[in-house]
């Protein structure tokens, strides 16, 4: 077993000097036992950071571990080819298809490949829906609620999160226009794919979703980097939705649009005009438990003006980082 010794570690919110990590556990570099080996890293190691919401079917999943992902969660794709991806690649969790009304969304989009979508034409069918998710390895599930199209009723898309949540599984719900995110918060739903960009959210629903869900970023994809007025609602819906207590995990929708297949440092400046500190960024983008590292080179930088540069240069600490071996030190 071996120990690593970085310049600097970030764990459990603080940063730290003159530490050593193995298995998660962080102790004085003094109390390594003698004749343990130990890799010495420039630098600063931390959580492995990953984006909550990608599509594997519109980006090259395994390519984004070059750009710092060390993580991702798969919202939707072709559950066979979705399953096969993450069994060569651990790293990818996923929810299976999109999960939608007979003719909703996104069954109308040519980005859909076929097979991406299941119908449910009931709250009895919901049931067997979910199951079939779960049995292809989801350990999500995707609804949509896209009031463009045809929507889940109210019983349907409940029916939908009580058979999820009978078998473990959150329910991220894809909500797009008036009502949509009123209604996956009555139903229950865990999580929204979007932080909602249609309109602006009233205090007591704000207030109500801060109390049930955790909401998934995506704030660049309106604009890509121009500033636009979805682009600002989101922002202004983010910041009051955090400041009633909601929750957020750090994701880009990656593969809708020009969107850089790694750690995206206009979506984390957007974060930080919302509210977000550096520390909270790097929360929403962290899950406490995960196996991977991730690693700054020249080390972290907690500066707001620089923070999304400096760890826009993240790397994954895996084989082909070759730190220097220091034995029985």
């Amino acid at each position: 077993m071996t120990w690593l010794v970085p310049d600097s570690l970030w764990w459990d919110g603080r940063l730290r000097t003159g530490v050593a990590l193995r298995d998660g556990r962080v102790v004085p570099v003094a109390d390594v036992p003698p004749g343990e080996e130990r890799l010495r890293l420039p630098g600063t190691v931390l959580p492995g950071l990953g984006d909550a919401h990608v599509h594997s079917a519109l980006v090259d999943v395994p390519t984004l571990r070059a750009g710092g992902l060390a993580y991702v969660w798969d919202l939707g794709g072709v559950p066979e080819k979705v399953a096969a991806l993450a069994a060569r690649h651990p790293w990818v969790r996923y929810a299976g298809p999109f999960l939608t009304a007979p003719g909703g969304y996104p069954t109308d989009r040519a980005w859909a490949p076929a097979g991406s979508c299941r119908e449910i034409r009931s709250a009895a069918d919901a049931g067997d829906a979910v199951g079939e998710a779960h049995a292809a390895g989801a350990t999500l599930i995707k609804v949509t609620a896209h009031a463009g199209g045809p929507v889940l009723p109210p019983v349907t898309l409940a029916a939908v999160v009580t058979a999820a949540h009978a078998l473990g599984l959150p329910v991220v719900v894809h909500a797009e226009g008036p009502g949509t995110v009123a209604a996956a918060c009555a139903a229950g739903a865990d999580l929204l794919a979007h932080t909602p960009w249609t309109e602006e959210l009233d205090d007591a629903l704000l207030r109500d979703c801060a109390a049930r869900m955790t909401w998934i970023s995506t704030l660049d994809i309106h604009g890509w980097g121009t500033p636009t007025p979805a682009r600002g609602t989101a922002i202004a819906n983010l910041r009051l939705f955090l400041g009633y207590g909601g929750k957020l995990r750090y994701g880009t929708d990656l593969g809708n649009g020009p969107l850089p297949p790694a750690i995206n440092p206009r979506e984390l400046r957007a974060l930080q005009e919302a509210g977000l500190t550096p520390p909270d960024v790097l929360a929403a983008m962290t899950e406490p438990g995960r196996p991977e590292l991730s690693w700054l080179p020249a080390g972290l930088d907690l500066d707001p003006g620089t923070f999304a540069g400096s760890l826009a240069t993240a790397r994954v600490l895996g084989p082909e980082v070759r730190p220097r071996h220091i034995v029985g030190q």
